[in-house]
């Protein structure tokens, strides 16, 4: 046969020489092994990473066609939580203006954003960095003035270089890290911390974005006089749209559709 090596990947080391056997029609004893990376099955899914294996042929027996790099789809475990984070986000992030004020009475008992708060923020957003093995600085501050309401906010920003694997589509892994980093300080600390996670400015920026987009919009619906529905978006990015029009006297809006296709549709108000 051919003297050359073959790579595989997998969920893990066995899998990934297994699938490499079966391919090769070859035996374990008839190959050398050369393990690439041992892969990782992150936290929660997050910063899941198969293993690849490099697989060499030392049969001069064995016959074996050529192997073709075969693609695999992303890790099933990601995918899941983000999915899950994102229906999470949609509860926590009400877009009623009403049970979003009175959630937000009943949660803040008291102080709960503070640098003690803060810097138990920033030991867990490195630690599962660390364990997603993401190398990136952390950094966070209190924002005492958020635009939903009149609670301090912690903000933590990530950065690094080529981090955008960190947002995924849609953010949804993005928003996903942040649920879990959610969850992990309140279990620390004892109760609900309002946080929110960026990566290198990219929420400022998407935020800006959609400022733009729901005003180019709106003056559209008033000049035409007809509603018109926004793309799809997750549920914070409906509540930016929600948030930013809901002072206009001209027109209001309204969420449509079911998950992951819900829509803000924009309308004019009537006289």
């Amino acid at each position: 046969m051919e003297n050359k090596n073959y790579e595989f990947s997998a969920a893990t080391e066995e899998e990934a020489i297994a699938a490499g056997l079966e391919e090769l029609g070859l035996s374990r004893q008839e190959v050398e092994v050369e393990v690439l990376d041992s892969g990782s099955k992150g936290i929660f899914g997050l910063g899941a990473r198969p293993a690849r294996v490099l697989i060499h042929p030392i049969s001069s027996l064995a016959d074996v066609a050529p192997v073709m790099e075969k693609s695999h789809p992303p890790h099933k475990h990601l995918a899941e939580a983000t999915v899950e984070a994102d229906q999470e986000l949609e509860e926590e992030y009400s877009e009623s203006e009403d049970e979003e004020t009175e959630e937000t009475s009943r949660l803040f008992g008291g102080e709960v954003v503070n640098e003690d708060s803060l810097a138990t923020t920033i030991t867990v957003v490195e630690d599962l960095l660390e364990k997603m093995r993401v190398r990136a600085t952390v950094e966070g501050k209190i924002d005492v003035q958020p635009p939903a309401n009149d609670q301090p906010l912690i903000l933590i920003d990530i950065k690094g270089e080529d981090l955008s694997y960190l947002i995924g589509r849609h953010s949804e892994t993005l928003n996903a890290l942040q649920y879990i980093t959610s969850l992990i300080v309140g279990r620390e600390i004892g109760h609900w911390v309002p946080l929110q996670i960026d990566v290198q400015g990219f929420r400022k920026r998407r935020e800006r974005q959609l400022h733009r987009m729901a005003l180019s919009m709106a003056d559209q619906v008033m000049k035409t006089g007809r509603r018109i529905p926004l793309e799809p978006m997750t549920g914070p990015e409906r509540r930016i749209i929600h948030l930013f029009l809901r002072d206009r006297d001209d027109v209001y809006t309204e969420s449509i559709g079911e998950e992951p296709n819900r829509k803000v549709v924009i309308y004019p108000r009537e006289e």
